[in-house]
């Protein structure tokens, strides 16, 4: 096995008892770069010097007083919202063409802090605006989409370009990428991890969270990158453990949802996803039906809060140079000015009825199960699919439809690898829980791990 392939804890351990540097595990990383980044377009820069000094400062960390933590030496990318300081932060667009981060963002900040090695920027949907990263090729079939919008980040952990990578999610955007990538997303609860620093595409919607290849491997990057920020005013204090026991499941309440979760999902979706729920009950979790509710609302408050907010948040740039916007998202943005008021003061009002609503659906539950997406990764400019029922739905309302909820009530949510659909494609299973409750979800999803066996699989590329 070459170190590339190492997920991050064993890439870790490795370099904690000195049998691996972190300049080794850096080059090969870098070489693993240079021989798939020309299929898959998952950087929009890759700082291989800073990376390569980096490394060496780590190493001589680790030689003289020891690792300073269990991300020391251990290279990582950040989805090019997030600053780094003196490295282009351009969000994929030509809007921000030139821009160069002043500072850190905080979670560069505390990463850098861990000893983290940052290897570059990866590619994201413009401003964060689309499920598909259009510049990024999925890592297990270069003609299908990344998804988004988080798509390079994991497209890049996906193929050994990064040993873990950061991204953002306001509508499923690290959910999304890495369940069509076979990997491990988790969009923490809202407020966990500070956004101080990150470019905003939603602010009341946004959140920052991990993508890596195991459960363990995101708990540990969320413990290092969680906790209150002053910069950011809806930054949160709370638990964040790094470790699990392993083990069985007992006692363990776990929400099957009856209604809008499993409506519209593929049949191979649905049978891989229902398949992981047993083996929860298996594990021995007790299985109870839920109705998710206001499940009717949920695509319309979701459109409803991002739409304005996003288009505010654009305001000048886009009456100043309009045409530098990709057309996609351009209109989603010019549609946001016809957003009225009270349009959006009722989504915030349903918003806070549905997080009340889900609040109350946890108090017989501890997690709630269910598919991340309806459908693998569809082919690079599909645009549409249509269901048995004779529904026609845009391929982005498709892959957010699922995601969404997380993101309105503002709970935990992790995806994990759960199975290969008949063209090896991954499918992803969603474990959500109350808010604050992040330590469940990843409880959850280690056991089932565990005991499914193969976590940390790269997609089989030849280099």
């Amino acid at each position: 096995m070459q170190p590339f392939e190492l997920s991050l804890t064993e890439a870790s351990r490795a370099v904690r008892a000195r049998e691996l540097s972190p300049v080794e595990l850096t080059e090969s990383v870098l070489a693993r770069i240079a021989a798939v980044e020309g299929r898959l377009g998952a950087y929009v820069t890759v700082a291989a010097e800073a990376a390569r000094a980096a490394a060496i400062r780590a190493e001589r960390e680790i030689s003289g007083s020891g690792p300073r933590g269990p991300l020391h030496g251990i290279p990582m990318a950040l989805k090019d919202l997030i600053d780094a300081e003196g490295m282009p932060t351009t969000a994929s667009s030509r809007v921000r063409a030139g821009h160069v981060a002043e500072r850190d963002s905080r979670v560069a900040e505390r990463l850098g802090a861990a000893g983290a090695v940052l290897l570059g920027k990866t590619h994201t949907h413009e401003f964060a605006y689309g499920l598909t990263t259009p510049q990024t090729n999925n890592a297990w079939d270069h003609g299908r989409v990344a998804g988004g919008s988080s798509g390079g980040s994991a497209v890049a952990v996906a193929a050994g370009g990064a040993t873990f990578a950061m991204g953002t999610d306001t509508g499923g955007s690290i959910r999304v990428p890495a369940a069509l990538n076979g990997v491990v997303g988790l969009k923490p609860t809202y407020g966990l991890v500070p956004r101080a620093g990150v470019t905003s595409l939603s602010w009341s919607l946004d959140h920052v969270g991990p993508l890596a290849r195991t459960v363990q491997d995101v708990a540990l990057v969320l413990s290092a990158t969680a906790g209150h920020d002053p910069r950011d005013p809806v930054s949160v204090s709370g638990p964040v453990p790094d470790r699990f026991p392993g083990g069985d499941l007992r006692g363990l309440k776990v929400g099957v949802p009856r209604n809008h979760y499993f409506e519209r999902v593929t049949p191979e979706v649905e049978e891989s996803v229902r398949g992981a729920i047993e083996r929860l009950a298996e594990l021995g979790a007790e299985l109870v039906d839920v109705e998710i509710p206001m499940a009717r609302y949920l695509q319309a408050v979701q459109w409803g809060l991002m739409v304005p907010e996003a288009t505010a948040y654009h305001e000048r740039s886009l009456r100043a140079a309009p045409d530098l916007y990709a057309a996609d998202v351009r209109i989603l943005l010019e549609a946001g000015e016809l957003t009225s008021a009270g349009d959006y003061l009722r989504a915030q009002r349903a918003r806070t009825m549905m997080r009340d609503a889900w609040a109350r659906m946890f108090d017989g539950i501890d997690v709630l199960a269910a598919p991340t997406v309806p459908m693998t990764a569809t082919e690079a400019g599909q645009e549409a699919v249509e269901w048995p029922d004779g529904t026609t739905e845009a391929v982005s309302d498709s892959y957010v439809r699922l995601c969404a909820p997380a993101n309105i009530t503002g709970v935990p949510a992790l995806t994990l690898p759960v199975g290969h659909d008949r063209a090896g494609l991954p499918i992803g299973m969603q474990l959500m829980a109350r808010s604050f409750h992040d330590a469940t979800v990843l409880r959850v999803g280690r056991v089932y791990e565990e005991s499914a066996g193969g976590a940390g699989r790269l997609a089989p590329l030849a280099a």
